[in-house]
């Protein structure tokens, strides 16, 4: 993803002194450890730019090749091994045509994105100086937030790519799992300063990207799905995204997405329910943007609703009521315990102050007997103690106190230290 300017990757002063070309490397590198795709852009003045094939959208030549074939045409009384590629004629070559060597993935990603050849773009992606600098993290496929590998299983539902525009011609480029951004408070709804609503927060450009047209291709994606369990997964994850949203169409999409995972958990098997006559009331809401929402709205309103499913009335009340009863009796088995522990404790750190006490009043009595002397001084000294000692067991049956308000409400250090109650986090 570096680029430059002339030598020694690019001719200069040719055809014309003056003439400078530009060159750019990609990301994707072969098994020996070079760089697989490099681009040589021609001043644009050269004749016979904008028609020639061997230009793709007339902007970089891909291939010694395709240059050879140029510079054959527009310029046939040139030499072309001694007038440009002599900057070429290394073993390894920058610009050679076989494609026998294995591409790899930076990452180790044997299905990167990187891996496929795509055509040079005018929104490449941009690499930055924090993570692309890692060696084993690649652009394309390592999630910014966890650095493993993004998934491209089932259209690649589970991720997303910035495609914000950081300077002129190049996206940000980089990819989260839509699991890690939402643990992390960058997709989805956020409140706060960060203010996301059904959106995406990329953590290296700072560019937010609505995420309901990525959620609204859940639904077509789970047409081509086997499993129950990946759709429910798939469906499951656009409903976190969606979950909480104030945009009407996010709410309207999250409304869909939760009726056909009810119909799932229902027992409706998947051949039913993507041959049910239930619109699909979202399939074109990208194709709509920027448009009224009039038509969507509509057509929600046209979505066949969900028939109830049979049931006995007085059987669900009473197992309703045998639920609670359960409940009600294991909450007091609890408190129960519970005061059984507190009783037991509080009125042992009652006997060790009236241990206490006892040993004060002796040890007062002795000293009042002996008026001088190195004993009394000894007894003043242990009186002192006592009294010391005295009054931080007072305050730790103070402190025990505090499970008056129930041991739910108690400090938990309280707990695990008087009580001896190991608190989970």
């Amino acid at each position: 993803m570096e680029s430059g300017i002339g030598l020694p990757y690019a001719p200069e002063n040719w055809p014309k002194p003056g003439d400078t070309w530009r060159w750019k490397v990609g990301p994707r590198i072969t098994g020996k450890g070079t760089f697989l795709d490099r681009y040589l852009y021609p001043p644009k003045h050269l004749p016979g730019l904008s028609n020639t094939e061997t230009l793709r959208k007339g902007t970089a030549f891909r291939s010694r090749l395709s240059l050879e074939r140029y510079i054959r045409l527009a310029f046939p009384d040139a030499d072309v091994r001694k007038s440009i590629l002599p900057v070429y004629t290394s073993d390894e070559d920058p610009m050679h045509d076989n494609v026998s060597d294995i591409m790899v993935c930076k990452a180790g990603n044997d299905k990167c994105g990187s891996l496929m050849m795509p055509p040079p773009s005018e929104t490449e992606p941009m690499t930055c100086d924090i993570c692309c600098s890692e060696p084993s993290f690649c652009t394309d496929c390592s999630c910014i937030l966890c650095c493993k590998s993004v998934s491209v299983e089932h259209e690649g539902y589970s991720y997303t790519k910035c495609e914000a525009v950081v300077s002129e011609g190049r996206i940000c480029g980089h990819v989260a799992h839509i699991n890690c951004a939402l643990r992390a408070y960058m997709a989805g709804t956020v409140g706060g300063s960060i203010g996301l609503d059904a959106e995406y927060y990329c953590r290296r450009c700072d560019a937010r990207k609505d995420l309901v047209p990525h959620v609204n291709r859940f639904l077509e994606i789970c047409k081509t799905v086997e499993y129950q369990g990946d759709v429910e997964k798939i469906l499951n994850l656009g409903i976190c995204v969606l979950r909480g949203s104030q945009r009407v169409d996010a709410k309207e999409l999250l409304n869909c997405i939760e009726s056909t995972v009810i119909k799932l958990k229902c027992g409706t098997s998947l051949e039913d329910l993507w041959n049910d006559d239930t619109p699909t009331i979202w399939s074109d809401f990208s194709e709509s943007e920027g448009k009224d929402n009039d038509d969507a709205v509509q057509s929600l309103q046209d979505v066949t609703p969900i028939e109830p499913m049979p049931f006995n009335r007085e059987a669900e009340m009473h197992k309703l009521e045998e639920e609670i009863r359960e409940v009600l009796k294991a909450l007091r088995e609890a408190q129960e315990s519970e005061y059984q522990i507190a009783e037991v404790r509080l009125h042992a750190q009652k006997e060790c102050l009236g241990d206490l006490y006892r040993q004060l009043e002796e040890e007062k009595s002795e000293l009042s007997r002996r008026v001088s002397g190195s004993d009394a001084e000894s007894l003043m000294t242990n009186v002192l103690k006592r009294l010391d000692q005295i009054r931080k067991e007072v305050t730790k049956l103070k402190e025990m106190e505090e499970v008056a308000k129930g041991f739910g409400r108690t400090p938990r250090g309280i707990l695990e230290e008087y009580f001896h109650l190991a608190i989970e986090e």
